[in-house]
């Protein structure tokens, strides 16, 4: 066996577990009952499942530009996919699309309720 053969042994490998991540992050955004969990299922595997995608293209195809491209996904996406997450989750709550009884702790309902009455006091 030559490098060839392993690299196109385990970019194939990554390119079908990062395929399974995928499909899981979708199965458990169709099957997840509320909004905070489907959000951590869209999130979570999402992100990995890319990683192990973009490590497989990588591998695969050996060119060291493709191999930067795919870096800087990931790197584009390990930042942004938490950001945009938090602010879903965070429109969601305000909207009461949470139900915030489910929620063990609830430390945003204190410091909406603050601005919302210091909003109040100013008008």
């Amino acid at each position: 066996m030559n490098w060839d053969q392993v690299a196109d042994f385990l970019g194939a490998i990554c390119l079908i577990a990062g395929s399974l991540f995928v499909l899981i992050a979708a199965i458990g955004m169709y099957r997840l009952p509320d909004l905070l969990t489907r959000l951590h299922a869209a999130a979570k595997p999402q992100v990995v499942g890319l990683i192990f995608m973009m490590a497989g293209v990588a591998l695969t195809v050996r060119d060291p530009s493709v191999a930067w491209t795919c870096v800087l996904v990931v790197l584009f996406q390990l930042i942004t996919a938490p950001i945009s997450a938090h602010m879903a989750a965070r429109g969601g709550y305000r909207s009461g699309q949470v139900d915030s009884s489910k929620l063990y702790v609830d430390e945003f309902r204190g410091d909406l309720m603050s601005v919302m009455r210091e909003e109040r006091n100013s008008n």
